[in-house]
């Protein structure tokens, strides 16, 4: 942990915010787990232009919908849904600022097992904790490269270096929030925000959480997702002027994983054509 935390705030109320895309198989589950973590009284979906029932689905759950009509981004996602959440708090009228608990759509029933999250923040130890899922405990090291760039982007600006700076399951009171807006677009959201707050002087935590994501994959849909994610960090990084050598990092990185998609859609198509001589 690095920075001073603000004054503990016990039985403060949670709000559970959840970007969610086409994720209309899990969402439901995920929003009546979320429900259910003590102190959470409002989890708020942004459905972020999906095209499936994920709205639906989210809100007959019990959860509060925003819609994006067409794809944003992550970063752009969980700014609506705090957004959200403040509108809410004024309706209340003098009800005070919730926490906000940002979690994945695709956490399913494990999202119940969130509260380690919660707890820190909610004390005062720390103003901003990150999930550290145990399957991923074990250090990425060059093997993932997104992770890579993002982990020694957040050393080289802050002097910290955290396992998981990706995770996208983090609690963080409104100031800490406030204080990391506004976010940096889509997959660089969680790089950028961490940087921004431990450069604040708040302290930051991972905390390890029993959550359970659905596995990427490693297809072509999968690569061109960490292409996207990469081109997103890298510029987070840039924006916050981690010099140049990282930067031309970051495009090398993504200059390589989008050929590496080019290439696994090209074998998708010779595999699917060869299926096709085959059954002539």
């Amino acid at each position: 942990m690095t920075g001073p935390a603000e004054a503990g705030s016990a039985g403060a109320r949670t709000a559970v915010v959840i970007a969610a895309r086409d994720e209309e198989v899990l969402i439901g589950a995920t929003v009546r787990a979320a429900a259910g973590l003590p102190g959470a009284d409002l989890v708020v979906v942004v459905d972020d232009g999906s095209r499936d029932r994920t709205a639906a689905v989210a809100g007959a759950a019990g959860a509060r919908v925003l819609r994006h009509g067409a794809n944003r981004g992550k970063g752009a996602a969980m700014e609506t849904g705090a957004e959200g959440v403040r509108r809410v708090e004024c309706a209340e009228r003098g009800s005070g600022a919730r926490h906000l608990l940002f979690l994945d759509a695709d956490l399913g029933t494990s999202a119940a097992r969130a509260a380690p999250l919660v707890e820190p923040v909610c004390s005062g130890a720390a103003d901003m904790t990150i999930a550290l899922l145990p399957a991923t405990r074990q250090r990425l090291g060059g093997r993932g490269a997104v992770v890579s760039l993002a982990r020694e982007g957040i050393r080289s600006a802050t002097g910290w270096e955290p396992e998981q700076p990706l995770s996208g399951q983090r609690c963080l009171t409104r100031a800490a929030f406030e204080a990391a807006r506004p976010l940096a677009a889509g997959f660089g959201a969680e790089t950028g925000m961490t940087v921004d707050l431990l450069r604040a002087g708040l302290a930051v935590v991972e905390v390890e959480v029993p959550l359970e994501h659905r596995p990427t994959g490693t297809g072509p849909r999968a690569q061109l997702h960490r292409a996207r994610q990469l081109a997103d960090v890298a510029r987070a990084l840039a924006e916050r002027e981690l010099g140049p050598a990282l930067v031309r990092r970051g495009r090398r990185l993504r200059e390589d994983l989008r050929g590496a998609a080019v290439v696994a859609v090209r074998r998708a198509a010779t595999r699917r054509g060869r299926a096709a001589r085959r059954g002539r």
